[in-house]
């Protein structure tokens, strides 16, 4: 029977291209040339593309819009991060459907013939998450409460998560009822479970889809691919997952718990900072002085304000 179904949906797909009804989102910060080309590359030429750089980059826009003729580039004027950088491109979005995409991700050759069975709205969804090629290491979705997820694919390959990881992230902007999508508190990390939980306490869908498939490279979206700035970029990093996993819990549960749960990483941060500074470990005490800092900020209520100047400009 799901044989069946499937093959009627690739009929449909091949007889009706719903492809019209889709735009893709990147956001760049001085994102590497060559892991971008090669996913806007892997992206077919008929689907629309906008891509917001988070500068005032003129040049940069003028290049990418002279070598590709479905993608338009918005100048954000300032880095406004994951979550703003993603809400000013829902903004500019005419299409119903979006895919949010990192700009380290490459689409396999079939992912767009293979998304038109989710756009033609006969599948009820909030938000869908492809599969990885490789999933060794890493699952491409995720539990609130760390659970593992027994819920099998269904007829439409598609199964029933908490949330998805957010280098890639289809949405039905008809079925996402949130006052806003991704939450501008953050700036870096817990925005797509933030997001998908909302969606969820809403009586949204949140699925991992098996037949949409993509290679994620991994923390190569910015400068981040540039060697000299690997200790800024580390504390970056760093600081920056502590005061979202502090802000993440207690704008789920309470202060005192979220409290209590990280106080563990708060001290270790601090007594391994002391100990990596008197050994004169350099990049480890830039780190575990990162998670400290960001830490500590969250949790006196601090916004989510750190930036690297000589990246981060």
């Amino acid at each position: 029977n799901y044989i069946y179904i499937h093959l009627l949906y690739i009929l449909n797909n091949l007889l009706m291209n719903n492809l019209k009804d889709l735009t893709v989102i990147i956001v760049t910060f001085k994102t590497n040339e060559e892991i971008l080309f090669n996913c806007l590359d892997s992206i077919k030429k008929e689907v629309k593309i906008l891509l917001v750089e988070n500068s005032t980059n003129q040049e940069f826009k003028k290049k990418i819009e002279n070598k590709y003729n479905n993608v338009n580039v918005i100048l954000s004027g300032k880095n406004l991060g994951y979550g703003g950088g993603n809400n000013l491109g829902l903004k500019n979005t005419k299409t119903r459907f979006a895919l949010i995409s990192n700009p380290d991700v490459e689409y396999n050759k079939n992912f767009f013939d293979e998304i038109n069975l989710y756009l033609s709205g006969k599948v009820n969804f909030s938000v869908i998450g492809p599969s990885y090629n490789d999933q060794t290491h890493y699952l491409p979705y995720g539990s609130f409460d760390l659970s593992p997820n027994h819920n099998k694919f269904d007829e439409f390959n598609l199964k029933e998560v908490d949330f998805v990881i957010g280098c890639s992230m289809l949405f039905d902007t008809k079925n996402i009822n949130t006052e806003f999508y991704f939450d501008e508190n953050f700036f870096l990390y817990f925005e797509e479970a933030d997001l998908c939980r909302r969606i969820k306490l809403m009586n949204g869908k949140v699925f991992c889809s098996s037949n949409l498939l993509i290679n994620h490279l991994g923390h190569k979206g910015s400068a981040a691919t540039d060697p000299q700035y690997s200790i800024e970029t580390e504390m970056f990093r760093n600081w920056h997952w502590m005061w979202s996993a502090f802000y993440y819990k207690k704008k789920y549960t309470n202060y005192f718990y979220a409290f209590f749960s990280l106080f563990g990483k708060f001290i270790r941060s601090f007594i391994k900072m002391i100990f990596f500074t008197v050994i004169y470990n350099k990049k480890k005490q830039t780190m575990y002085y990162a998670r400290f800092s960001g830490l500590l900020n969250s949790m006196i209520g601090k916004k989510s304000w750190y930036r690297v100047k000589s990246l981060f400009d």
